[in-house]
């Protein structure tokens, strides 16, 4: 049940990168949490788009867009090596959507955050990772 919001400056986006960033993150970690491409999970893999106003983002050196990808997954989803190239891949996607190339690759952070077991609920219950393991292996 992997969740992903992306913040970054109104306009910093190109049209089809807006477009199309959201379904493209989330099919990105999907992709790396090794869940099935399905109705269920591609249901479950949610995107939010923060656009921020003129002014509210910038850094003591500049002006030019930022934009941070906070991703929230059950703790045990993602190894290292996995984290690793879900961050890679994520930055090369919002990148490629503001239009921007590797050069700006410092522009994007990643923050990835691991939900402890018992913390996300869904449906009214507590979901268990074990549970979404046991739906991807097509066990449950």
């Amino acid at each position: 049940m992997p969740m992903i919001e992306l913040t970054a400056p109104a306009g910093a986006l190109t049209e089809a990168g807006r477009a199309s960033v959201q379904r493209d993150l989330a099919a990105l970690l999907l992709k790396w949490e090794g869940a099935p491409d399905n109705e269920f999970f591609r249901s479950v893999a949610w995107t939010y788009l923060h656009e921020l106003p003129a002014g509210a983002q910038t850094t003591a050196e500049d002006d030019a867009p930022r934009f941070r990808v906070d991703v929230r997954v059950p703790v045990g989803a993602l190894s290292d090596r996995r984290k690793a190239g879900l961050v890679g891949e994520a930055t090369t996607l919002v990148l490629a959507a503001a239009g921007l190339g590797e050069a700006d690759a410092m522009r994007v952070w990643v923050l990835i955050h691991e939900q402890p077991e018992g913390t996300w609920g869904a449906g009214g219950q507590i979901v268990k990772f074990a549970e979404l393991k046991a739906l991807a292996q097509g066990t449950k």
